[in-house]
């Protein structure tokens, strides 16, 4: 986005849209307003479920996905047992952004999998920074959310990161690009363009952090790039290749939401992925592990 040269590489206009959660996403490419999206792959699962024509033509960032909280609170490695560190929030309430959202499912099945379902409230939000802002006011005890959730966190409210975002659910998706069934049918070239500038992007952000931050923060003019520093080092894996790990996290993502009612049906790896663009864009190995 901060690059002035993107159309011109694209040899398209753009219209760039922010949205607050994955869902949302999800539901503007249900309504034709969107072509291509930056989106975790669990609101993707949903919305194929529910016939919404989208698939995942690239990767993007694993292990996205970060439990936080104030620092009264136990974490690792002081706690190294996930179920334990949950367990402190009996009877209170741990933000998360959309119903749905990847941050959502992995929070639902860690409640599931630790028996811990109708003891801890989850409180969803349309926005990550009403999270954070739930948390300085103790409207809720802990979030669950993006590395940038958890930098604000700990920046506004005192808080820590309490668990390693890679041992909560290793090779999750936490972003990938999803284009639209029919620019996939009719427009390949434009999405092989933009997934050119979407690996050189991601090599950027894996290789250059700090001028990645730089950037960044310069660009969006209301964060340090010491924000954006820190918020690239808590889970720094990115990637355009779709790996074997990222598709067999997804999957298992398919199965995890049926069993807890997200979706209704089986979901297959040939209606979420056409790995046919990156592999000529990326034909060699990922980088997400460095």
């Amino acid at each position: 986005m901060a690059d002035r040269e993107t159309a011109q590489k694209m040899g398209r206009d753009i219209e760039w849209l922010l949205f607050g959660t994955g869902p949302a996403i999800v539901n503007a490419f249900k309504k034709k307003e969107l072509d291509l999206a930056y989106i975790g792959l669990p609101p993707v699962i949903i919305g194929i479920d529910r016939g919404v024509r989208i698939r995942c033509v690239a990767g993007g960032h694993i292990e996205g996905t970060v439990i936080s909280g104030k620092s009264k609170y136990e974490g690792f490695p002081q706690m190294l047992d996930l179920g334990e560190i949950l367990g402190q929030f009996r009877g209170m309430k741990i933000g998360v952004p959309g119903r749905g959202s990847i941050h959502d499912v992995i929070l639902s099945d860690c409640l599931d999998r630790f028996h811990l379902r109708g003891e801890i409230e989850v409180v969803n939000f349309q926005w990550a920074d009403q999270v954070t802002e739930a948390v300085v006011k103790e409207e809720v005890a802990a979030a669950m959310g993006t590395p940038a959730l958890a930098v604000a966190v700990k920046r506004f409210a005192g808080g820590r990161v309490l668990y390693p975002p890679a041992m909560l659910w290793p090779h999750n998706p936490s972003y990938g690009i999803i284009a639209d069934d029919r620019l996939i049918r009719e427009e390949a070239e434009t999405i092989e363009k933009f997934l050119h500038l979407h690996e050189a992007a991601t090599e950027l952000l894996r290789t250059q952090p700090a001028v990645s931050s730089r950037i960044i923060s310069e660009y969006l003019g209301f964060v340090d790039a010491e924000f954006v520093f820190e918020t690239l080092m808590i889970s720094p894996k990115y990637c355009a290749q779709l790996s074997d790990e990222y598709i067999a996290s997804t999957m298992e993502f398919a199965k995890t939401m049926k069993r807890l009612g997200y979706v209704r049906g089986d979901v297959a790896a040939a209606e979420i992925f056409d790995a046919s663009i990156i592999a000529r864009v990326h034909p060699a190995g990922h980088h997400y592990e460095m």
